[in-house]
């Protein structure tokens, strides 16, 4: 999912457009209108030239904005200040996100010195407005006449927002300090994408060939295909696998050779680490301490306690008491994981500990060995695109919603389909971007974001447009797209982000969708992959990809038994990742020892494996280092509570009650940021969320 902390900071302090002398010709399209459907951007005319004139030429105008404000000799009102800032920099906006969204989907070496040329011009105009002094005393003014103003609950949510972001930009320091914090600022967002550029080059990089036939035993015959059709692509001999996720997942699960497996391996977990040009050491020590001296700056003592006083957590103490708790209950279950997978390797002719590359192929062995369940089962019961049409039909019964591809809307790769999307009563709500393929311009993992946010501002209303990009397994020659059941999932994971975008229903765009708490940004998304393993939805469209026989009832229950295979160790290793990162943000002086030594100090409670020499997890983190998720990361964890209590009430009232789907619209899907998550959740469930389901549902509970 999107959350790039320059845009973050452009949209809070966004301004509207006005005329220059200097404009450039109209025939940049990053400039002109977009008469597009939906205005969407026209993307095949978007060259990379006119990127750099158009956001100079925007930042020119909104700078001239904002100094109409700060010069304005009307009194500071809501209207003039506070809305002023919120709706302005139309420009501005559109072209940065296509030009953010485009260098995670499909970026080039253009791209991405395109995007470091430009992430500092606006961490410097970021900082422009937040501390300038005169502005935030408009801003002040209004804030402390809030009582008075008679302002709505989304207004009063806006205006204590737009304050905060002030203060927590910096815009109460002087002197010295204020130049420092902007220094700061500008140097973060550099090393953010130095970190996220590098760990794609290493990703890229890296490739195992085989051309001995029998080096491939244990592979599917369809990763194999895949595999052919990566070399040929390559003008290579042979089979190509790679780093990028459903090649390497395959490999680990299901190659024999342990060698191979070994070697694929270590190079995956040293990406960022490898004593060359890409590694990622010294960008993470710059990283946490400059984290920490803009923290301090502010008045607090670490990087995680600035971060988490906006959160639903509230403060750090909060945060290591929740995941503690969760080791607690997570860690004898993950030992006797362990334990089960070492067992069946002894039997199965293994002599030497378990390593983390023998994991996920002892694992599948023993999930076909406990449950009669072999995940290449249910693949060709996953044809994509019958896996896109039930996300389609649960929206549709859920919300009323339908999708209808237009292929009139302009797309930034041939991989991309573009979707409408129709509420209930034939309202357009939304654009849906489908983008569902790995390649090498592509960051790993999946993600949603908005293109452009909904919003209703003085009666305007304009409406989403919604990415969703993933790495799923590609179609070969002879077969589609067939999907492993994690991927089912991680498409509903982000396909519930994408609700929570598409069905916004705020007035000011910075509250809209996904703009809300980190640790509850996550509960729209994680609540959909309940549906996973739900008889009911999977009949709707699980059917086999050449004979169209529904999937089997033995093979569903196989699936529902196989659930929680693994729940303590697969917790432990979300839960390392939360230990990691609340580490490297809760140091309170500079770190200036070892990454590698600091990292494993940090997750050791976690650790069921020998260390391997070589490998960092802190160097690929990217969330954490390139992405919004520092001193958040926990928030998967948090949100799983809250999902498991809200699908509580799925489970009651029927996994279709649209009375219960109404509820959790009205009330947290359309609501995004304009009120406290907490009482956004407790108006949809009735009460404060209970850690109880989450055990329950996980068989963690004593």
């Amino acid at each position: 999912m999107k959350n790039n902390i320059i845009i973050g900071l452009l949209f809070l302090f966004s301004m509207t457009a006005c005329d220059s002398k200097d404009k450039p010709k109209e025939t940049n399209p990053l400039l002109a209108e977009w008469n597009t459907p939906h205005q969407t951007p026209p993307f095949p005319l978007i060259k990379h030239e006119h990127f750099i004139p158009a956001i100079d030429a925007s930042l020119t105008e909104a700078r001239a904005e904002i100094d109409a404000i700060i010069k304005s000799t009307d009194k500071p009102t809501f209207a003039n200040v506070i809305v002023a800032l919120e709706v302005a920099g139309e420009k501005l906006e559109r072209s940065t996100s296509v030009l953010f969204h485009l260098n995670s989907a499909n970026t080039d070496d253009t791209i991405q010195g395109i995007t470091r040329d430009v992430s500092p011009k606006l961490s410097e105009f970021s900082n422009y407005v937040s501390l300038n002094e005169t502005l935030f005393k408009k801003v002040k003014e209004v804030y402390l006449q809030k009582e008075q103003l008679n302002l709505s609950a989304q207004d009063k949510q806006l205006l204590e927002k737009k304050y905060l972001g002030f203060v927590r930009s910096g815009a109460n320091l002087a002197g010295d300090a204020k130049k420092r914090y902007a220094e700061i600022t500008t140097e973060l967002s550099k090393l953010s994408l130095q970190f996220g550029e590098n760990l794609l080059a290493e990703t890229n990089a890296y490739q195992l060939v085989i051309t001995d036939k029998k080096d491939l035993a244990g592979i599917p015959e369809a990763d194999c295909e895949a595999a052919a059709q990566a070399a040929k692509s390559k003008g290579k001999e042979g089979w190509l696998f790679s780093l990028q996720w459903p090649s390497y997942s395959a490999f680990m699960k299901y190659a024999d050779n342990r060698t191979l497996r070994e070697q694929i391996y270590r190079a995956y977990s040293s990406r960022g680490y490898q004593k060359n040009d890409k590694n990622n050491e010294e960008i993470i020590r710059k990283l946490v301490n400059l984290r920490l001296e803009a923290a301090k700056l502010l008045g607090y003592n670490s990087y995680a306690d600035y971060v988490l006083a906006e959160r639903m957590a509230e403060n750090a103490k909060q945060v290591n008491d929740f995941l503690n708790q969760l080791h607690a209950a997570s860690r004898k279950p993950a030992e006797n994981d362990y334990k089960e997978v070492e067992s069946l390797a002894r039997k199965l002719g293994l002599t030497d500990k378990v390593q983390r590359w023998d994991w996920s192929y002892y694992s599948e062995k023993l999930k076909n060995a406990n449950y009669k369940f072999d995940e290449q089962q249910v693949k060709p019961y996953f044809q994509l695109e019958k896996v896109r049409e039930g996300v389609f039909e649960l929206a549709h019964r859920l919300y009323g919603l339908t999708f209808k591809e237009n292929k009139e809307i302009p797309v930034y790769h041939p991989d991309v389909t573009a979707y409408e999307v129709f509420d209930q009563d034939g309202s357009f709500l939304s654009v849906l971007y489908l983008d569902f393929f790995p390649r090498e311009g592509k960051n790993g993992g999946a993600w949603m974001n908005d293109i452009r946010p909904e919003s209703n501002v003085n009666g305007k209303l304009i409406r989403p447009l919604i990415t969703v990009t993933t790495n799923f397994t590609k179609p070969t020659a002879t077969k589609p797209s067939l999907l492993t059941f994690y991927e089912v999932s991680t498409f509903l994971h982000e396909f519930g982000h994408a609700l929570h975008g598409m069905l916004a229903n705020t007035i000011y765009p910075s509250q809209s969708g996904t703009n809300v708490y980190r640790d509850f940004v996550e509960l729209p998304s994680q609540i959909m992959q309940n549906w996973c393993t739900q008889k009911e939805w999977l009949n709707l469209f699980a059917t086999h990809y050449q004979t169209g026989e529904k999937i089997p009832e033995e093979l569903v229950k196989k699936l529902i038994d196989a659930e929680n295979f693994q729940a303590g160790y697969l917790s432990e290793r979300q839960l390392s990742f939360g230990f990691d990162d609340m580490a490297w943000h809760s140091i309170t002086e500079p770190m200036k020892g070892d990454i590698l030594e600091f990292e494993r100090k940090a997750i050791a409670p976690t650790e069921l494996f020998p260390q391997v020499n070589g490998s960092c997890l802190s160097t690929s983190f990217s969330h954490i280092f390139a992405g919004g998720y520092a001193a958040g990361y926990y928030g998967y964890k948090w949100a799983e509570v809250l999902d498991a209590d809200a699908f509580s009430v799925f489970k009651k009232n029927g996994i279709f009650d649209k009375a219960t789907a109404t509820s959790f619209r009205k009330n947290l899907l359309e609501k995004g940021g304009t009120e406290h998550p907490m009482k956004l959740y407790i108006a949809f469930r009735g009460q404060a969320p209970s850690i109880e389901p989450l055990l329950e549902r996980s068989g963690l509970k004593k």
